[in-house]
């Protein structure tokens, strides 16, 4: 699963011009769904989503507290484009996102526990495959890339030097 994530003061969708879901102060995630996600990935990226420190402390630390710490809202919206590839070309591929009724599944999941691990009211939601218009004034800004379930690339295995072969 991958999502941006952003600090907003304010966010909203709307679906045919009317308004669907809004927030105030509180983070925006746009969420996809790979495939080979599992309801893990997506446990994993919401409790990121809710304890990512974002905002700064009252003392003026940076970075201290989370959403949940500033009893913010969060929105969240599924977006499959994020996990498009413009590598060949110029019409981006979107095979590198999952499809149908497993990917609204997952994100639905993904939202439930977003839900779960905060305040059920103060966790709103977009319309799955919906054409949507997102507003949003961003805080800072601040706009982050989350992944779970990507396999890292493996670091590449040093060649041995002359004095090394024996």
């Amino acid at each position: 699963m991958k999502a941006i994530l952003q600090r907003v003061l304010s966010a909203s969708v709307a679906v045919e011009k009317e308004v669907v879901s809004s927030i105030g102060k509180g983070v925006l995630v746009f969420a996809a769904v790979a495939p080979g996600d599992t309801e893990k990935e997506a446990e994993t990226l919401a409790a990121k989503v809710l304890k990512l420190r974002l905002w700064d402390d009252d003392t003026g630390g940076r970075w201290r507290k989370s959403v949940m710490d500033i009893g913010g809202e969060v929105l969240c919206v599924s977006q499959f484009t994020l996990l498009a590839s413009t590598k060949k070309g110029n019409k981006p591929d979107f095979h590198g996102a999952m499809g149908g009724e497993e990917a609204k599944r997952l994100y639905e999941y993904f939202f439930e526990k977003v839900q779960q691990g905060y305040v059920a009211d103060k966790v709103k939601n977009g319309v799955f495959q919906a054409m949507m218009e997102v507003a949003l004034v961003n805080d800072g800004p601040v706009t982050l890339e989350l992944s779970a379930g990507q396999k890292p690339t493996p670091a590449p295995t040093p060649k041995p030097t002359p004095s090394q072969q024996h």
